[in-house]
């Protein structure tokens, strides 16, 4: 992609992710829902202007999911983290355990060979946490007791994550599992997590002790920016996830006294990236796949509907993990439901290796797009303090309704509403 193709894709993501975020905003649904829908009309399934796998759109939104995740661990609070620990353990066991259960024995059901059951029941594991924070953000809710449990189960599915795909792909290249590598990888991602929080803490304040000498303007962000990518390299230096390590960065500054306006001043940064990030992620959705009037499709829908099934029943189990009065466990299982771009990285590494044939590949795209489309909007729903009692589809849409119909109102009774305000 040379610079022209990168300067109009960017204006297309920009532009498409705002006008579409903000219609989402006027139907009474998250901006990230606009956001991923104005990849799907730019991307590989209608227009074909944003290509999501250009190496350089890639990289950037990787670097928007790691500003997402350091902005999130800026905003909680490490105590209250640490507090929902044996709650985010088991959130994220059952949510690794049930999905990769069901999905190898479906696969099995169906006839694929034990290399296929094995891919797919660990692609129903992956989450998407960069995608529920934000919706998180969006709604305010960041700051509660189930945000918490999630980024704690997060983490763990992580660590639990970078295992099982080190194991899919061995075994996809050699046909051998190799147990000593498994657990190098395991034991790497927890050591450095909690040597991050450790010795981020210490770094973090005397990185801001010595920017508070500092006159030039802007110090303070580029410093806090920096330090989160500088462990977010480490992260992936060490075998982790760079995400990972963006988060225990935001962990260690948020126990500064400067984490309010580290917060504050980080929000037009992660304006800029985090849209690239969830514009790519729906680029990457083909919805030609969807069409059920193409008898081409129907086994590719069939199976695909069928792991939709097992990746939602799966994820809202592991909700079962989060007991505790007042929790709203409901509101945790949908928070772990998107596969996002974590399960997208799962399907590429079956694809590389020759694992998943191209129809097949179809439909674990169409599970990783319907689990990641559908977050947004229930957990909206899910978070309510006071959940509607009309049907859940209805509810989706009346804010829509209402909005056309106020607009399709004559004018003359707009205008005697105006004068006359009940």
């Amino acid at each position: 992609m040379d610079l022209t193709h990168l300067l109009l894709s960017l204006v297309l993501i920009f532009a498409g992710a705002k006008i579409l975020g903000e219609l989402a905003g006027r139907i009474g649904q998250p901006a990230v829902l606009g956001e991923m829908a104005a990849g799907v009309i730019l991307g590989v399934g209608v227009l074909k202007v944003v290509n999501p796998q250009a190496e350089i759109l890639v990289l950037l939104a990787d670097v928007g999911v790691i500003i997402l995740l350091f902005e999130a661990g800026v905003a909680t609070d490490l105590k209250e983290l640490l507090a929902a620990g044996w709650r985010s353990l088991a959130v994220a066991c059952i949510g690794v355990v049930v999905p990769f259960a069901g999905g190898y024995l479906i696969a099995a059901a169906l006839g694929y060979n034990s290399l296929v059951a094995v891919f797919l029941g660990a692609m129903l594991t992956a989450t998407s946490v960069g995608l529920t924070v934000r919706v998180l953000s969006d709604l305010g809710k960041i700051g509660t007791r189930e945000a918490k449990i999630i980024l704690g189960a997060a983490v763990a599915d992580d660590i639990i994550g970078l295992v099982i795909l080190a194991v899919v792909r061995d075994l996809g290249l050699t046909g051998d599992i190799q147990a000593l590598k498994i657990i190098k990888i395991g034991a790497m991602a927890v050591g450095f997590f909690a040597a991050a929080i450790i010795l981020g803490g210490v770094f973090a304040k005397q990185l801001v002790q010595l920017v508070e000498k500092m006159r030039v303007r802007g110090a303070l962000i580029v410093a806090a920016v920096a330090f989160a990518l500088l462990w977010a390299l480490a992260a992936a230096v060490a075998g982790s996830a760079a995400i990972v390590g963006a988060f225990a960065a935001g962990l260690a500054l948020g126990r500064t006294h400067k984490a309010e306006v580290i917060a504050r001043d980080l929000r037009p940064v992660a304006f800029i990236f985090t849209p690239i990030f969830f514009v790519t992620v729906g680029a990457a959705v083909d919805v030609r796949y969807l069409n059920p009037f193409n008898p081409a499709n129907h086994p590719v829908i069939a199976v695909a509907a069928i792991l939709i099934v097992v990746a939602v029943a799966g994820k809202l189990c592991a909700g079962l993990g989060a007991v505790g009065k007042g929790i709203n466990a409901p509101a945790v299982g949908i928070g772990m439901a998107p596969r996002g771009e974590v399960g997208l990285i799962f399907a590429d590494v079956g694809r590389r290796a020759g694992i998943v044939s191209p129809d097949l590949f179809a439909a674990v795209i169409i599970v990783i797009a319907f689990t990641t489309f559908m977050t947004p909007p229930l957990l909206k729903f899910a978070l309510l303090e006071r959940p509607p009692r009309t049907p859940l589809v209805v509810w989706l849409f009346e804010p829509a309704r209402k909005s056309i119909q106020r607009m399709l109102r004559p004018r003359r009774d707009r205008k005697s509403n105006e004068a006359h305000p009940r």
